[in-house]
């Protein structure tokens, strides 16, 4: 089985070499690791039979080359080198070369060179990782910087074209075009403000419950109502697509800005409540409901006129859903979705 390496020890091992911008410690760390490489193979030398003369400088080279670089790994090499050809090459305390000697310094030269050269041909293959890795790094954080750039200032440009439907509206003396002028500006401001939460800059889905409770937050502080309360629950939470995102926040804000223009309409306190459920595998239900003063006897949501209610359906429609509104102890606004 393959193990994935921690970050940590990502992290450690492009840090090598070590002691790269400190030339002299690498030197002084190198020469102990040579030092420790020969005395344990002046050790082990009475145990050892005949033409095992470099067998314990091979991993101190190694771990020079890999800890502190090429140069390190170079020295390493031909100090552990010398002091196994004067100390443990026949004839031994002299630097003599007799044909076995030069095939053993030629195998010798070989496996080191090799090994050095892989090691270092890693570290680079490492250090570009690294490098485009970072590359990565701040292109994504870049992208995200642009998304959250352009969310700023979609909602802003919303913001402020609800301002100025504010400020047409001063002009207008006709009441139904006043109430008009107001309910459009209301759906501007509300959708400047939740635009931001709307989209994940990777484009992922989210879960319904972290979309619905800024939401309601949302909804209530741009009523300027501070006596409503809004209660989200969420008993099996679902993702929601970015495609939705928009038809479903506008949904649950006409049903919250309903329930607050009409049901506590003569009241300055009131609950509402946001729930998610599923009805079997097939179908998600969200309910809006509020403990006001309900709906009117013999209302019919097909023969009323709210603009709101309309762009409700149209919107639930669009989902491949339904709209409705449930009389009751208080007012119930349903919205049933495909699973």
């Amino acid at each position: 089985m393959i193990e994935v390496t921690t970050k940590a020890e990502r992290v450690w091992i492009e840090r090598l070499p070590l002691a790269a911008d400190r030339p002299v410690l690498g030197f002084a760390l190198t020469t102990l690791l040579i030092l420790a490489a020969f005395a344990l193979r002046w050790v082990v030398d009475p145990y050892l039979p005949g033409g095992f003369p470099f067998v314990t400088f091979f991993p101190a080279v190694i771990l020079a080359s890999a800890l502190f670089g090429v140069r390190m790994g170079a020295y390493a090499g031909i100090a552990g080198g010398l002091l196994a050809w004067y100390y443990f090459v026949e004839p031994k305390m002299t630097f003599v070369l007799l044909p076995g000697t030069w095939v053993a310094l030629a195998f010798y030269a070989l496996v080191v060179v090799t090994d050095i050269v892989i090691i270092h041909w890693m570290q680079r293959a490492n250090a570009k990782l690294a490098r485009e890795r970072e590359l990565s790094r701040v292109l994504a954080d870049t992208r995200e910087l642009l998304f959250r750039e352009l969310q700023h200032r979609v909602s802003n440009n919303l913001q402020v074209a609800a301002g100025l439907i504010t400020l047409q509206k001063r002009r207008i003396t006709d009441a139904d075009a006043r109430a008009a002028l107001d309910e459009a500006s209301r759906r501007l401001a509300l959708i400047g403000r939740i635009s931001r939460q709307l989209y994940d800059a990777g484009g992922a889905t989210r879960r319904m419950r972290e979309f619905l409770e800024p939401l309601c937050h949302d909804v209530i502080e741009a009523s300027g109502r501070t006596g409503i309360r809004c209660e989200v629950m969420v008993g099996d939470d679902a993702t929601l697509s970015p495609d939705a995102a928009i038809p479903l926040a506008l949904i649950v804000a006409e049903s919250m800005a309903n329930a607050i223009e009409h049901g506590f309409a003569d009241r300055e306190t009131g609950v509402i409540e946001v729930e998610l459920s599923r009805e079997g595998g097939e179908r998600l239900r969200i309910e809006v409901r509020d403990d006001g003063r309900g709906l009117p006897e013999g209302f019919d949501i097909d023969g009323a006129g709210s603009l709101g209610l309309s762009i409700a359906r149209t919107l639930a429609a669009q989902l491949s859903g339904k709209f409705e509104l449930v009389a009751g102890r208080g007012t119930t606004a349903r919205l049933l979705l495909p699973a």
